[in-house]
């Protein structure tokens, strides 16, 4: 078995080890870190230390999150166009509503790119308009809904990594889960519950219980209904730049609509890519891309992304400031640096007044 003899930090980038152990979180981020030595063939002891190291320094964070369809709900992506003087505190206006996550300033710092997250209706889209700021410094919006996900959620960046053999994906990877049909509708526990999990999804049953009032074997019982009805999944936030990516860019393509479905699946396969969904408007796929340097970026913008097919145009734009990603907003720490995606969707479930609670261990 192997012990941990290296000292590890911010400052040295992630290793082999710390590659696995985030790849490992990202399957099941609340696995026992027994199970997850076990699986790498290295002692508990280890595991936990470089867990509780780059979790302290900020260099990542498992949290846990909610699906939108499962949830009926639906997913926009947002623009907001400002004057570069009101550009910061929109961006961390818009971070502190509940409903919003992954928001970032874009381009030369005058455009904020977010993800917001709304009930699914007729008028959804205008209400979700009227949550914006109210500002002159608001000189444009846009926004479009995420029809399709090709990549993303459960599917983080690191599992293109390669960095667990097939073996070790099997070991450590949970039942897949089976959705439910109609849209679940989640209690208020289950919102305290899913507020807890996104700010840090292993913390411990029994601070679990505090927070809902359930017990710790319900609490138990309530996580395992909601992973295997697709409701929650676990997504790992960590720095990018500590695994070599030093770019961070929202790509907005038009797709014929005959070679969409083709080329969102085909586009979703790159390692570059850490999130890829269809979108209304006249850009009908958005991707958020990751690479070394903006050579690199060149390289794949010319080469492989210029192969897909049925691509009319593209649109680009760099994330120069990370402002919030999936958890709730953190105005110090680990969001005041860059993320490993431009806007999956993972904002906080919305609890809809006429929605009947489901109660704990009852299976829909």
């Amino acid at each position: 078995m192997k012990t941990d003899t290296k000292t590890v930090g911010p400052a040295t980038g992630f290793d082999a080890l710390d590659r696995q152990l985030l790849h490992a979180l990202q399957l099941d981020g609340r696995a026992p870190f027994s199970r997850i030595a076990a699986a790498l063939g290295v002692s508990d002891q280890t595991v936990a230390r470089r867990y509780t190291r780059h979790r302290g320094s900020g260099a990542l964070r498992v949290v846990g999150l909610s699906g939108a369809r499962e949830l009926g709900e639906v997913d926009w992506l947002v623009r907001v166009q400002c004057t570069p003087d009101a550009a910061v505190p929109v961006a961390e206006a818009m971070a502190r509503r509940a409903d919003t996550s992954w928001v970032g300033l874009m381009s030369g710092g005058t455009e904020i790119g977010a993800l917001c997250r709304g009930a699914s209706g007729e008028h959804s889209d205008q209400l979700l308009l009227e949550k914006l700021p109210r500002t002159p410094s608001v000189v444009g919006v846009a926004a479009h809904c995420l029809l399709h996900k090709f990549y993303g959620g459960p599917q983080g960046l690191v599992s293109k990594s390669g960095a667990l053999s097939d073996e070790q994906i099997v070991r450590l990877s949970p039942p897949p889960p089976d959705p439910v049909s109609a849209p679940v509708a989640l209690g208020e526990a289950d919102r305290r519950l899913f507020e807890a999990l996104g700010r840090d999804a292993r913390t411990p049953l029994a601070e679990l219980a505090a927070v809902t009032g359930w017990s710790p074997t319900t609490v138990r019982r309530r996580l395992a209904e909601l992973r295997a009805d697709g409701v929650l999944y676990y997504d790992v936030d960590y720095d990018p730049r500590l695994a070599g990516y030093g770019v961070m860019v929202a790509l907005w393509l038009s797709v014929e609509p005959a070679a969409l479905a083709a080329t969102g699946a085909a586009l979703a396969a790159h390692p570059e890519v850490a999130f890829a969904g269809a979108t209304t408007g006249p850009n009908n796929l958005f991707a958020s891309v990751v690479s070394a340097d903006v050579a690199a970026l060149y390289t794949y913008l010319t080469t492989r992304v210029a192969a897909l097919p049925g691509v009319r145009t593209m649109e680009s734009a760099p994330r120069i400031r990370h402002i919030k990603g999936a958890g709730p907003f953190l105005p110090a720490g680990p969001a005041a640096r860059p993320a490993t995606r431009a806007t999956p969707p993972a904002a906080r479930p919305a609890l809809r007044p006429s929605a009947r609670p489901v109660v704990p261990g009852r299976r829909r």
